[in-house]
């Protein structure tokens, strides 16, 4: 019963997005909520409009998964959905500025992320504390602790997929990668919820994917960018985190790894340079590929190969029980 519920809750994320995404895209065209390519922007490498409408297809296809078969408490279920709309809005503001050639402001996107991952934390889904591998003794965090690496947490993992999400089919299969393991591991701990959210989440990931491969027909935005990261960071802290010991933190850290390693490099040579951390430019691992003489489909791959070796160490780690 509990696979049919899986299988169930991926087949009906799937089928929403994949439904919703060609009416989504002529929508975008009549509205003229379109990403223009711009020969004076390294990052625009496509070289038609391409519809910006994708979001709205992937938070429906989850939020409906989400509400049917989660067994969620329902303020924890209401946080998560209204932390993931606020990002959507948000992220919709910022899309708009972008159809105009123009760069939206970073601190109302500040502001309201943060607001998210404090939503989140009222809810209950925090980062409690860990279990000490040698005493067994469960090491409960200080509360203004678990306030800060809950919202850091949080805040982090939206910002770097948002980051991550600039070449056909990237961010969406790292998302999709990464929540298959936090998926694996949800199962293994015998956390149904989260693993419904993941298994939900790689549904919209994958049908996202059908219409955003190389090249792509439709792009997601900052608004369904920072919504995939936003709902992978949830997923790990009502999941990977709880029960967790010292070494097996590092599970949900490398289940998305290619993102966070890559945007700590990237920040930290940006704090280095003197340039804002949020200013927009080409630094990223795959832009960097890009350079070097990939092409876009070849990047993508090894990219996601990459976080494929980085999901099965972290899995060795869930399973060795460390």
């Amino acid at each position: 019963m509990v696979t049919i519920t899986y299988a169930l809750s991926f087949f009906l994320s799937f089928c929403i997005v994949m439904v919703l995404i060609p009416p989504l895209a002529k929508l975008a065209f009549r509205l003229d909520f379109v990403d223009k390519p711009r020969k004076d922007v390294e990052r625009k490498i496509h070289r038609e409009p391409i519809p910006l409408t994708a979001s709205y297809a992937i938070f429906v296809g989850f939020a409906v998964s989400f509400l049917l078969f989660s067994k969620e408490s329902t303020g924890q279920t209401i946080a998560v959905l209204s932390g993931s709309l606020l990002l959507l809005i948000i992220g919709t503001i910022d899309d708009w500025y972008k159809t105009q050639g123009k760069d939206f402001s970073a601190l109302p996107k500040l502001i309201v992320q943060v607001s998210a991952a404090v939503i989140v934390y009222l809810s209950g889904i925090t980062f409690s504390g860990f279990y000490n591998p040698l005493s067994g003794e469960y090491i409960l965090l200080p509360e203004w602790l678990q306030f800060i690496l809950t919202i850091l947490w949080i805040f982090g993992v939206t910002t770097v997929i948002n980051f991550s999400d600039g070449m056909d089919g990237l961010a969406g299969g790292l998302s999709a990668i990464s929540a298959g393991t936090l998926f694996v591991v949800a199962l293994v701990k015998g956390q149904s919820t989260s693993a419904i959210m993941a298994i939900s989440l790689i549904g919209v990931a994958l049908a996202y994917l059908r219409y955003n491969k190389p090249p792509a027909k439709i792009f997601m935005g900052d608004a369904g960018a920072t919504f995939l990261g936003f709902i992978l960071a949830v997923i790990a802290l009502d999941g990977a985190f709880k029960q967790a010991t010292v070494l097996s933190l590092f599970i949900p850290i490398l289940a998305l790894g290619v993102p966070i390693f890559d945007n700590l490099f990237v920040v930290t040579k940006r704090f280095l340079q003197g340039k804002p951390i949020y200013q927009a430019d080409a630094s990223q691992v795959h832009y960097r590929l890009l350079r070097s003489g990939l092409n876009p489909k070849q990047v993508v791959t090894f990219l996601c190969l990459i976080s494929v070796c980085f999901s099965l160490t972290s899995i060795i780690l869930l399973l060795l029980g460390v």
